[in-house]
């Protein structure tokens, strides 16, 4: 399976990365392929609502900046994984950006699940990011729900956590 992780956290070594790579680690041994974007390290701008894409742009974004190389990935990818930090009770601002721009392709091509990893410093701060992933992704976009991961505190990075992640990517079909 092709899978695109869009990973919201701008730590490279932070807690959100370190289970983004325990599922990828699993996903891999089981043969998948695994692509991670990590849009805090590209500049993407918020979708300028002009509708080009829906009108003149057939599927194509008037705004010429890195998430032009994102799409061909959405199109490519059966699965997609989308991984945050909670800020303020839903996704990073920067993959916020990534995750309105998609509306460019309307739907994805092939895409057919999804899952979705959060970490936070405390529990109960995800209803925002789970309710933007449930209408956005698994109703809109009728994907599969591959399940909804989520770390805390102490939970961030722990040995538990990551054999959790890993298995997750390993045990895909």
């Amino acid at each position: 399976m092709n899978i695109l992780v869009l990973n919201g956290s701008p730590r490279p070594n932070g807690n959100t990365a370190a289970m983004v790579k325990a599922f990828v680690d699993g996903a891999e041994t089981n043969g998948h392929q695994v692509t991670v974007i990590s849009v805090c390290q590209k500049k993407i701008a918020g979708c300028l609502a002009c509708e080009y894409c829906h009108t003149k742009g057939n599927r194509t974004c008037i705004q010429q900046d890195d998430m032009q190389e994102v799409y061909p990935l959405l199109d490519k990818a059966e699965m997609i994984v989308l991984a945050s930090p909670v800020y303020y009770h839903s996704f990073t601002g920067q993959l916020q950006c990534a995750v309105n721009r998609i509306y460019a392709l309307d739907k994805p091509q092939n895409l057919k699940k999804a899952a979705l990893i959060l970490s936070s410093g405390s529990d109960d701060v995800y209803g925002g990011a789970v309710y933007e992933y449930q209408n956005s992704f698994l109703d809109y976009l009728k994907l599969e729900n591959m399940g909804i991961f989520t770390a805390f505190g102490e939970q961030n990075q722990s040995e538990e956590k990551m054999k959790e992640l890993y298995e997750f990517g390993k045990g895909l079909k």
